[in-house]
Formats: structure tokens, C-alpha cells, sequence
């Protein structure tokens, strides 16, 4: 993942850091280009792998139609709610669609890391409920920008 980061070094995430803040939060803001060329930004829940960010989208939703034309997206993870206690990070790229759309759970191994994280994150099982409403997005971003506010209280 290339790290186009100049400014705010000091407040920038290591990799290792990174990391461990995107497994541990639970909500992302992704934002689409509608067919007129604004942007849309909505909540969704994801997982992180290590190497991308996965979302579990409605295919009956806005963000996937505009995904299917224009598969452009940036993800937002942010927290914090003093000055000194924000961070974030903002992954952007291409996203992927992977697996059968709807997704009603038919093999397919390259969901198989992402759906047993999710289901575990958010429902508490071994295995990933499948509702036939949702399909799987994946963006291995080409871009990465964070910051930890946290890092200018601590010197």
C-alpha cells in the first residue's frame, strides 16, 4: 500500500498502528461519485485484513449502483472527540467486487478471512450470516493518509 503522507509525519500511524486501529473500529464513511459527479458519503461496517478494508454492501443501495459505474471510492475510519484525541485514516482507490452479488453463500474461498472477521466483529459467530440483501466490496487502496493527534501531547 503506497503512503502518499507528507505533511503531519509526526502524527502519522506506523504501519503496525494502522493496523491495529482499523481492526478495532466498527464504522466507515465511503464516499461514491453519483452519475453527475457528486460525491456520496454513507456509513457502513467493514473489516480490515491487513492489506484491504472490506465493505458489506446493500446491492439494492445508491453506493452500489454508483460503484458499478464508477468503482472510484475513498473510506474514511475517524475517532475522537477533544482536538488532541482525533485519528483516522483514509484509504482510496478501486473497489472490487468479489463473490456472488447477492451474496447468499455459495463457496467462495476468497471471502472466506473476510466473512469469518465480520461475523465475528459484529455478530458474535463463527460463520457469516447471509441475508441475500449484501455483497461483498474490497479496496486495496493505491492511497493511505492517517493521523494520530494523540502523538503531539506525547512530544
Amino acid at each position: 500500500m503506497a503512503v502518499t503522507q507528507r505533511r503531519g509525519r509526526r502524527i502519522m500511524m506506523s504501519p503496525e498502528e494502522l493496523d491495529a486501529y482499523l481492526a478495532g473500529q466498527r464504522t466507515c464513511r465511503v464516499a461514491t461519485v453519483s452519475p453527475d459527479g457528486r460525491p456520496h458519503l454513507g456509513a457502513l461496517w467493514f473489516v480490515w485484513d491487513g492489506t484491504s478494508i472490506w465493505l458489506y454492501s446493500l446491492t439494492r443501495s445508491r453506493r452500489w449502483s454508483e460503484l458499478r459505474r464508477d468503482a472510484r471510492v475513498a473510506v474514511l475510519v475517524d475517532d475522537g472527540e477533544e482536538y488532541g484525541e482525533l485519528r483516522g485514516a483514509e484509504l482510496s482507490g478501486t473497489a472490487a467486487f468479489v463473490g456472488e452479488a447477492p451474496r447468499t453463500g455459495a463457496p467462495c474461498p476468497e471471502l472466506d478471512a473476510a466473512e469469518g472477521l465480520f461475523a465475528r466483529k459484529y455478530f458474535g459467530l463463527d460463520r457469516m450470516p447471509h441475508d441475500g440483501r449484501h455483497a461483498w466490496l474490497r479496496l486495496t487502496p493505491d492511497a493511505v493518509v492517517s493521523w494520530d493527534f494523540r502523538k503531539m501531547a506525547a512530544g
